[in-house]
């Protein structure tokens, strides 16, 4: 069983990542825009898919894999702060876009927009390195049932970040309004959104992967 300091930190964390701007916020905010909250939260239903892969990918022992060949773990680091980055960059850029500023995206069905967020999940940095690098080390082992801890703090992850991207799904359309009618408003949103997308980079940057 998890400690009641355990929950705590995951809850924030999983709070303040969940807030953040990323592929997930994103992708979820434009198909709710431009197809409707019912594709938004089908789409939702893919990315809560994703995150119980990695809590099972987690439970297996992945981050243990990761550990034992540091490049990998390397790699993924550098690739997901790049990646942060670059998101940081056209958000702040003279001219640059918003995610409440939706993507043109073509109506699709309920399959493609489940397997869409699924995937959009699944390839989110943000997400692989909270469960490579953090949520390992909320887990202790002198609690016993490593795997439970583990599906536990996995658990309180997606709950929260399912609740508030859902809070997103539904509210989207009424900010992508409210921000197209008020220019000013808008542009402290980016650079809000921006600086949030670098602090997050460089957090991720300087974290390491628990030792186990």
């Amino acid at each position: 069983m998890i400690s009641t300091g355990a929950m705590a930190a995951i809850a924030l964390f999983a709070l303040g990542l969940v807030l953040s701007p990323g592929p997930n916020m994103i992708y979820l905010v434009s198909r709710s825009v431009t197809q409707g909250r019912r594709a938004g939260l089908i789409s939702l239903a893919g990315v809560a898919a994703g995150f119980l892969v990695y809590v099972t990918a987690a439970i297996a022992g992945i981050t243990v894999v990761f550990t034992l060949v540091p490049a990998l773990y390397t790699a993924i680091k550098v690739a997901g702060v790049a990646y942060l980055l670059w998101l940081a960059w056209q958000t702040l850029r003279p001219g640059g876009t918003s995610a409440f500023v939706p993507k043109d995206l073509p109506a699709d069905r309920p399959r493609r927009l489940f397997a869409m967020g699924l995937v959009t999940n699944l390839l989110n940095p943000k997400i692989a390195i909270l469960y490579v690098a953090l949520l390992p080390q909320f887990v202790d082992p002198d609690r016993g049932h490593v795997p439970l801890q583990i599906m536990q703090l996995g658990l309180i992850q997606i709950t929260i970040a399912v609740t508030v991207n859902a809070l997103i799904v539904l509210g989207a359309g009424g900010v992508a309004v409210f921000l197209a009618r008020r220019p000013g408003w808008r542009r402290v949103q980016r650079y809000l959104m921006g600086s949030a997308l670098a602090g997050l980079a460089v957090q991720i940057g300087v974290t390491r992967p628990a030792a186990h």
